[in-house]
């Protein structure tokens, strides 16, 4: 039986060079498929031009980027900014200049045309000296996707700015149009002998204006007036008409006429000037002299008279809706108020809701009012809205809490 012959010094360190070769080998090319990898995902290549030979190097990423077939050959280092646009190579030039001559590294920004597409690239150069040969080092990054993501999150900001300027113009326009119509909208009013609360909901205006309306003044002679209304439908049609009832109230109860005189004159501007609508309305005098409240209404629910913890709603006077008829006369009622009494005036929009009776919406204000007070009215407000069913979102909701004061 034979054997083989041991391996002599020389057939083992030979043997283990070999194998350390196809080693190294194994290693490089796992190395290089890491870098070409990672050069995949950040989309960069690298690239030398040798400055003594003229040779230029380049990673096959580095083609990709520049879409350059590699049989073509790298781009050498003078003619780069050939295949750059125009408005760019004035800064590649200076940075080129910077590296070559001044031994310095640093960075820019260019365009190039990829196929028909412009694309953003950012090169990164130094130069580097060994054995007395420099060459020109490069990482060049296609950052193409980044600066499109930052010119959309630009626009993106920019139309956001724009939105909320327009929103604030129309914040300013809203605000300058209600003031216009209903100046202190909802603000406590202080009159003669009494004391206003008001609470103004519309139902989802942007305006903050809706077709209800309320005005409470002194007249020169002393009385003041409390009116309340609502005019039909919705939208900014309902908030014109409702303007222009409200300042011809204005206009008209400066004359002093009682309340079923000024319903009258309202009621003839409705059918004459404002086809297709009808409203309904609620007008009062107070005369802080007697404690007399004489009042008629158009088709509106009748007030609330809070005394002594007890809440009634008044017998209403005839009267049909502005709008509806020019035959049909208003008619006047009155009661005496007293110190510390409380008179609720408020649209339909407080009681009624689609999925109830507008009698439970009612019987619902009428328990509530008996709990407001003249020390707690602010607040009182705000529950008996909240006891009733809270904000109406289908219809604007105005009332007018009075305060009779000693």
């Amino acid at each position: 039986m034979t054997g083989s012959a041991p391996l002599t010094a020389a057939e083992m360190v030979q043997r283990l060079r070999g194998e350390l070769d196809d080693h190294m080998a194994v290693e490089q090319q796992l190395l290089t498929a890491r870098l070409a990898h990672a050069e995949r995902l950040g989309n960069l290549g690298w690239a030398e031009w040798n400055l003594q030979t003229g040779e230029s190097t380049w990673s096959d990423q580095t083609y990709a980027i520049f879409g350059r077939d590699p049989g073509e050959g790298p781009i050498h280092l003078p003619d780069l900014g050939g295949h750059v646009e125009a408005a760019d190579r004035a800064g590649l030039d200076r940075l080129l200049r910077a590296v070559v001559h001044g031994a310095t590294s640093g960075q820019t920004e260019f365009r190039i045309r990829r196929h028909g597409e412009v694309r953003n690239l950012r090169a990164d150069l130094n130069l580097v000296t060994t054995g007395g040969h420099s060459a020109v080092h490069g990482v060049i990054q296609d950052i193409t996707g980044r600066r499109r993501a930052e010119r959309i999150m630009s626009e993106s900001r920019r139309q956001l700015r724009e939105v909320r300027e327009q929103a604030a113009e129309e914040r300013h326009l809203s605000g300058a149009l209600r003031d216009a119509i209903m100046p202190d909208l909802g603000a406590p009013v202080d009159l003669p002998s009494v004391r206003v609360k008001v609470r103004y909901v519309p139902a989802g205006r942007k305006t903050g204006l809706g077709g209800d309306w309320y005005d409470a003044t002194a007249l020169p002679d002393g009385r003041v007036v409390l009116a309340i209304g609502d005019v039909s439908g919705h939208s900014l049609p309902a908030i014109a008409r409702m303007s222009r009832l409200r300042h011809a109230l204005v206009g008209l109860a400066m004359t002093g006429e009682p309340a079923d005189k000024l319903l009258t004159w309202l009621n003839a501007l409705v059918m004459h000037r404002l086809a297709e609508t009808t409203a309904t309305a609620m007008i009062g005098h107070f005369d802080p002299a007697t404690g007399m409240f004489t009042w008629s209404q158009a088709g509106h629910p009748a007030p609330i008279l809070i005394r002594d913890g007890v809440a009634t709603q008044l017998d209403p006077p005839s009267g049909v809706l502005l709008g509806a008829t020019l035959t049909v006369p208003y008619e006047p009622a009155g009661v005496r108020l007293l110190a510390g009494d409380l008179l609720l005036l408020f649209t339909d929009g407080l009681v009624e809701r689609r999925s109830r009776d507008i009698d439970e919406g009612l019987a619902l204000a009428l328990a509530a009012a008996a709990d407001l007070s003249g020390d707690d009215l602010e607040a009182g407000l705000d529950r008996l809205i909240q006891a009733v069913g809270g904000p109406n979102p289908e219809d604007d909701t105005c009332v007018l809490a009075i305060e009779v004061l000693g």
